[in-house]
């Protein structure tokens, strides 16, 4: 036992080695086990959002080192599909402890490299740690069924088996969280993986595959592999690559969809999103004004379920000015900072273009109430920053309402009826998540009724489900036949296997017809 400790000890001193995270220094991959500097002579760099400064570089790795990570997880496959699912359950028990024995190192990663304040870089490891929790029950998600005597002496029943190596693209936006809605479920159903994180901040990646080897995940299970365009190409295209996982924008996960399904491939794909909360007269005001000012501009609005979007149903328009004397009071500055409230976004060009979408909604003639263009965050003057901004006046044809801007912004629009609410989110093409706010379970019925949206809050603005239920955003936000996380994330990784058999004691006639079950 004592000796087995030393060499665990050992061998997670010698990880942290490898793994370089000193300021500067080119992120390493992993791959069959170990971190590996890639050979790569192409680099982006990852900025500071708040300083500027250089926290690491990204290799854009070489085709032979992707087709090591994909050799890896190939070779891997066998022995890890024969592995008992109680045994890989065991390791996401203890993967689990890991991840929340390592919070700080992760959420610090994140706001480096992503921006976010600390808090909220916690809360990203945290959701992302309850699919790590949820796939510790992976055996009872994954069992087949079974129907006796369809026949006589004759029985059928399936099971769900592994899928092979798949692979998952990340975005920027949850370093942590994206990819632990994919890896954990997928490895734990038996197969293997490759893991693509974003190039913007791939650090909180490679700090969980240093736990999962820790936690006991065999070697070549996990990969982690770099790249922008030519690395999704080849996910896309490698035909040892059975499935993909995808969040991100619309225009890769369009594409991804399209070249990934196109090489026979399962693909989910998460994408774009606006989403509306409705504001009913009958809301209770506080609790209504403090949802839309915390889920606009949380994370500074880079959220693919931020309530981007408020439809203030008859005199609740004038809770607006409510909405900026709140929205005026939060601390913008770097995520590290004590007290910060909104960090800044994760690169100059999306400041740049949230920037642009509120000159547009100026330009075509809606108010711009609150203005968070220009702020000054006095020790980070070359920070991507963007103060919380509302604008009002908007209607559905403005470019502000159409485009998903991705920053601390709030677009308000106002109807006289629910009904008219429900029609705006309904011709809107995304269906991510919507929420509403009122305390007539009336109106909570109809709107959770007939509103076309994946997710829904009554009174919650970010109605993103617990991992025992799924990601369920539809319509233009998801294109794919299983969605995340949950029993749909196991069935995305598994395939069914059907299987009739029959034991008689006495020899079957020789029969040249069509076999009818059921029949006796």
């Amino acid at each position: 036992m004592f000796t087995k400790s030393v060499q665990s000890l050992r061998m997670q001193a010698g990880l942290r080695r490898l793994y370089n995270t000193s300021r500067g220094s080119a992120h390493p991959m992993f791959v069959n086990g170990q971190f590996v500097k890639s050979k790569a002579t192409e680099h982006k760099e990852i900025l500071n959002p708040a300083t500027q400064e250089v926290e690491a570089l990204t290799p854009l790795c070489t085709r032979e080192e992707m087709e090591g990570a994909v050799g890896a997880a190939k070779a891997a496959l066998p022995g890890w599909r024969n592995t008992s699912v109680n045994t890989r359950q065991r390791i996401m028990f203890k993967l689990q402890e890991l991840v929340i024995r390592h919070t700080e190192e992760l959420a610090n990663s994140i706001t480096r490299e992503q921006g976010k304040t600390l808090v909220d870089a916690r809360g990203d490891v945290f959701r992302g740690l309850e699919v790590v929790e949820q796939s510790c029950a992976t055996a009872t998600n994954i069992m087949g069924e079974t129907v006796e005597n369809v026949s006589r002496h004759m029985d059928t029943y399936s099971y769900r088996q592994p899928l092979g190596v798949c692979a998952g693209i990340t975005p920027f936006n949850f370093p942590a969280m994206i990819p632990m809605w994919m890896f954990p479920i997928a490895i734990t159903c038996g197969n293997t993986y490759v893991l693509k994180p974003s190039e913007r901040n791939p650090g909180a990646s490679l700090i969980l595959a240093r736990l999962a080897k820790e936690a006991g995940v065999p070697d070549g299970v996990l990969n982690v592999i770099h790249g922008t365009h030519d690395a999704v190409n080849f996910i896309c295209d490698h035909p040892a690559i059975r499935a993909i996982s995808f969040v991100g924008g619309d225009v890769a996960g369009k594409h991804i969809h399209a070249r990934g399904t196109g090489n026979g491939k399962r693909v989910q794909s998460n994408m774009g999103a606006k989403n509306h909360g409705v504001i009913m007269p009958d809301a209770n005001k506080e609790t209504a004004v403090n949802a839309l000012v915390g889920a606009a501009f949380g994370a500074a609005g880079q959220r693919c379920m931020a309530l981007s979007t408020v439809v203030f149903v008859g005199k609740t328009s004038e809770w607006v000015h409510d909405v900026v004397d709140r929205a005026r009071k939060l601390v913008v500055s770097a995520g590290h900072e004590p007290g910060a409230d909104v960090g800044p976004l994760v690169t100059a060009q999306a400041k740049e273009r949230c920037e642009r979408l509120i000159q547009s909604a100026a330009d075509q003639g809606a108010k711009i109430l609150l203005d968070g263009r220009g702020i000054k965050v006095a020790k980070y003057p070359k920070g991507n920053f963007v103060g919380p901004t509302v604008i009002t006046g908007v209607d559905t044809t403005m470019e502000c309402y159409k485009e998903e801007i991705f920053g601390p912004v709030l677009v308000c629009l106002t109807v006289d009826t629910l009904d008219e609410a429900i029609e705006i989110i309904n011709t809107n093409p995304y269906g991510n998540g919507t929420a509403i706010f009122t305390q007539s379970g009336a109106h909570a019925r109809k709107f959770q009724f007939e509103v076309d949206a994946g997710q829904v809050g009554i009174n919650v603005p970010i109605p993103v489900p617990l991992p025992m239920f799924s990601f369920t955003g539809s319509r233009g936000s998801f294109i794919g036949s299983t969605n995340f996380y949950g029993k749909s994330g196991v069935h995305f990784y598994t395939q069914v296997k059907t299987i009739t058999s029959m034991w008689k004691e006495t020899a079957e006639e020789l029969r040249t017809t069509m076999p009818i079950l059921g029949k006796n």
